[in-house]
């Protein structure tokens, strides 16, 4: 029992290390390409409510903060890497990485508090509640375009993340 719910924290752990990769705009704009940023930004400026001047300063300041984000993150992603490589793995390693993740997620905290006190000077408070769940929105639809796309066809869906869904019908039938 212990051994998969250690299992299932290395997962979730992966995941989250993962999730915080794709996180870095200027680190990854070749890898996604400028079209995802702008339909990202394009659709958190819509979600939100930004005017044209809080937008224009609101993202400069923002992709500051996903770039030290996804700076933060390099040396797990490194772990990572190396640990899917391995066929074995020792508990001095796993834990090796779970530290890794958990310091990681310490210092993205610390720099999330510090770009939101520069956030709440360009816009307001109720703006930035909705950035965050806009945010989320963002990535939750990206996953489920990835995950209904065929697997040759996930790079070039004709659906794009923030594009409205019929969120009627159960999982398995969209």
């Amino acid at each position: 029992m212990k051994k998969n719910l250690f299992l299932v924290f290395i997962v979730l752990a992966l995941f989250h290390i993962i999730d915080a990769s794709a996180q870095g705009q200027q680190g990854n704009r070749q890898l996604l390409g400028n079209d995802f940023w702008e339909r990202r930004n394009q659709f958190i400026r819509e979600e939100v409510g930004l005017t044209s001047d809080e937008a224009s300063k609101f993202f400069l300041i923002e992709n500051e903060f996903k770039q030290k984000i996804f700076e933060v993150g390099r040396e797990c992603r490194s772990l990572t890497r190396e640990s899917m490589q391995k066929q074995k793995m020792t508990d001095a390693e796993y834990l090796r990485l779970i530290d890794c993740y958990l310091d990681n997620r310490i210092k993205e905290v610390q720099i999330e508090k510090e770009y939101y006190e520069k956030f709440k000077k360009i816009i307001t408070p109720e703006k930035l509640h909705k950035y965050h769940e806009a945010d989320a929105k963002f990535s939750r639809e990206l996953v489920n375009v990835r995950r209904t796309a065929p697997p040759s066809n996930r790079n070039n869906t004709n659906r794009q993340a923030g594009e409205r869904t019929n969120t009627n019908r159960p999982r398995n039938q969209r």
